[in-house]
């Protein structure tokens, strides 16, 4: 297996962004000590899992990559459904370690639950729609979660769990937008997703809908007092981002405005952590 194709498949952006939202969650949950043998378990726990979920990904969706992403190294042939399999198999091993050696049994519950989950979902969720995207966008939720578990900071009196929900909706938003980009390939394995079920433009105001949901929930924090200056600022920039991403998508539902929006929802949710890190201090 081929350097490249090794790095096609696990995406290295998403794993290092759900390793950093790790991070975040281990910062804002506020521990009482800061243990960077922690911190460091928990990035790579996040970033080895996800590697994992991409891997897996790519091997159930062969047939649907070589109609949606002919590019990507299965369907490419620069890697092989054997040599991916054994891969996966080492990545979810690193990500079970890195996660053992954190010494607490919540986290490790959390960690293979992330890694059942995307199993899960690769394997049978997928082919559901709505509750699928539920699925992945959960994967979306759990690393702030688990980043405080990590660091035995406070769960429910700090910014975790809004951030969490924030990142759920968005996540939501994001799954079935995406689907209006691939329904052509979905069509092959069977995935009822929104786009395909009910049509592309149920599927625009669903997913826009879910948008303006991360919004409204990115806000809860100044209500209840919980966000300070930086956050207060900060929010604003992802909010508009994932507004205009709402307008976008309900104005058109193309399938090239689908794929456009959804690598500009990533970029928004990228922008996003950034803001909850400035939140955690």
């Amino acid at each position: 297996m081929g350097l490249g194709a090794g790095i096609g498949l696990l995406r290295p952006a998403n794993c290092v962004m759900i390793g950093f939202a790790v991070l975040v969650g281990f910062f804002v949950s506020r521990p009482t000590d800061l243990d960077a043998v922690q911190a460091v378990l928990g990035f790579m726990t996040g970033f080895f899992f996800t590697a994992y979920s991409m891997t897996v990904n790519d091997i159930y969706d062969v047939e649907v990559d070589k109609v949606n992403r002919p590019e990507r190294p299965i369907p490419s042939g620069r890697i092989s459904q054997q040599s991916s399999i054994s891969f996966s198999v080492v990545v979810l091993m690193a990500g079970v370690a890195s996660s053992v050696l954190s010494l607490k049994a919540e986290a490790i519950a959390i960690a293979l639950a992330y890694g059942f989950l995307s199993w899960l979902y690769n394997k049978a969720a997928k082919q559901t729609g709505l509750p699928g995207n539920l699925i992945v966008a959960s994967s979306l939720a759990i690393p702030f979660i688990y980043g405080g578990v990590v660091a035995g900071g406070n769960l429910t009196g700090s910014l975790l769990l809004l951030m969490a929900l924030t990142a759920f909706f968005s996540g939501v938003g994001r799954e079935i937008v995406k689907a209006m980009a691939d329904v052509e390939g979905d069509a092959k394995r069977g995935v009822n997703s929104v786009a395909r079920v009910r049509g592309p433009k149920a599927a625009a105001y669903m997913g826009a809908a879910f948008f303006l949901l991360a919004v409204l929930t990115s806000w809860a924090p100044l209500f209840v007092r919980l966000a300070n200056q930086i956050y207060t600022s900060g929010v604003v920039i992802p909010d508009i981002i994932f507004v205009y991403l709402a307008v976008s998508i309900v104005r058109s539902h193309e399938p090239t405005n689908a794929h456009r929006v959804k690598r500009i929802a990533l970029a928004g949710m990228a922008v996003g952590l950034l803001v909850f890190v400035g939140g955690a201090f």
